[in-house]
């Protein structure tokens, strides 16, 4: 992979991280903040509604959850002024500029999405995964690009400083030339398609921001062992749509020229340290271990060459290469998406997209229905855009081609 193109992947998507650190003590007006949950039915996700208690300015005007327990708990714990059962009347009634889609059930994001911009909601910020067909996100992308709504998806990983390390030194040759990037998801018992969905996310948004956009996928789903068919086809869980399986393998061309992998098998005894991914080349590895800290590490030397002592594991922080992470607190608010939403209301105030927007949460849902879309094709080779916007394994289960 060329030097110019790794940076300029890599490089634009960080502009401006080193200045969300100092954000909570800049000055700014009140925002008006809706938080949509649902008790039962993926709740309030990973913390996307208390994050707003740490804020600056932030004022939480109302919690919709069609759950009544669950709302007045919601509503207490947020200090909110007011609940409702329907979403619907919240936006309408309360009418807040900024909005967090809290419920990881999947099922439920673009609909949400697609409510809140029309209601005129200036920023949301999405639970993963960010909704389940290409023609989901299409719908989203249509939705809020009409009425100038900006998306933020929690895939924190993207506001961690260490990746722009990770970026500038690939690009400077540091481990030579980048082979490969190899992903995987928990390998726990969600092994295969609902570890795709709900780990791989992570992992497909990352591979997208070191490699730039998918060209073609070829994949291949097993259960047992033996490929999965439309009769292996069940409903899952989350929201998540049909699944299938308890084990895949998918490989990716990617626009920057390498190839990316991905594989996930059920219980596969790593522990969940294989979540991540590795960058492989010819002089070294640096492995990404998703939502850990520190996130990555750097192994030098030729990674097929027997080495003549022991290979040390190089943290690479928020401080670089090599150095001690001495900012645990702006760590902690990456993983407590303090970082993610800040960027998301500066992003409003100067008309960008967020670090991690609206296309990254598309391309991670066309990345993970192309792997569907493959193995109903036999693991042929698909090609990017996929052409079926729905869900492949719907129309696998429907009796279509296989």
């Amino acid at each position: 992979m060329k030097r110019r193109s790794f940076l300029a992947l890599g490089g634009a998507a960080t502009v401006g991280l080193p200045q969300l650190i100092a954000a909570e003590d800049a000055s700014r007006k009140t925002l008006r903040v809706g938080i949509i949950g649902h008790t039962g039915r993926g709740n309030y996700g990973h913390g996307l509604d208390t994050v707003w208690l740490r804020i600056k300015g932030a004022d939480v005007v109302g919690v919709a959850d069609p759950d009544e327990a669950g709302r007045q708990r919601a509503v207490q714990r947020l200090k909110a002024k007011r609940g409702f059962q329907d979403h619907r009347q919240l936006l309408k009634e309360t009418e807040p500029e900024f909005v967090s889609i809290c419920p990881r059930y999947a099922d439920q994001h673009a609909g949400l999405m697609a409510d809140c911009a029309r209601a005129g909601v200036k920023g949301i910020y999405v639970e993963k995964p960010f909704c389940r067909t290409p023609a989901e996100a299409d719908h989203v992308r249509e939705v809020c690009r009409k009425h100038g709504t900006r998306v933020a998806v929690a895939h924190r990983n993207r506001y961690n400083p260490a990746v722009k390390h990770i970026a500038a030194h690939v690009a400077e040759g540091g481990i030579g030339k980048l082979l490969e990037i190899r992903g995987r998801g928990k390998g726990d018992r969600r092994g295969g398609a609902e570890d795709l969905w709900v780990l791989g996310s992570h992992v497909m948004d990352m591979i997208r921001f070191f490699a730039g956009h998918p060209v073609t996928c070829s994949a291949e789903m097993l259960k047992g062992g033996k490929p999965v068919t439309a009769d292996d086809i069940y409903e899952g869980a989350e929201g998540l749509g049909p699944l299938a399986g308890d084990e895949l393998h998918a490989r990716f061309r990617m626009s920057s020229g390498v190839m990316a992998t991905f594989d996930s098998i059920a219980n596969d005894d790593t522990s969940n340290f294989g979540f991540g991914l590795q960058l492989i080349g010819s002089r070294g590895i640096i492995a990404i271990r998703a939502d850990r800290d520190p996130l990555a590490h750097l192994i030098e030397g030729n990674p097929f060459m027997p080495p003549k002592n022991p290979r040390e594991w190089k943290p690479i922080t928020t401080m670089g290469i090599g150095r001690k992470e001495d900012r645990p607190q702006f760590i902690k608010e990456i993983h407590e998406h303090v970082v993610a939403v800040r960027d998301l209301v500066v992003a409003v105030d100067e008309n960008r997209e967020p670090v991690c927007g609206l296309e990254e949460g598309a391309g991670t849902v066309e990345m993970i229905c192309a792997v569907f879309e493959s193995h109903r094709q036999g693991g042929r080779a698909v090609a990017f855009p996929l052409k079926e916007r729905g869900h492949p394994l719907a129309r696998m289960r429907e009796g279509g081609k296989k």
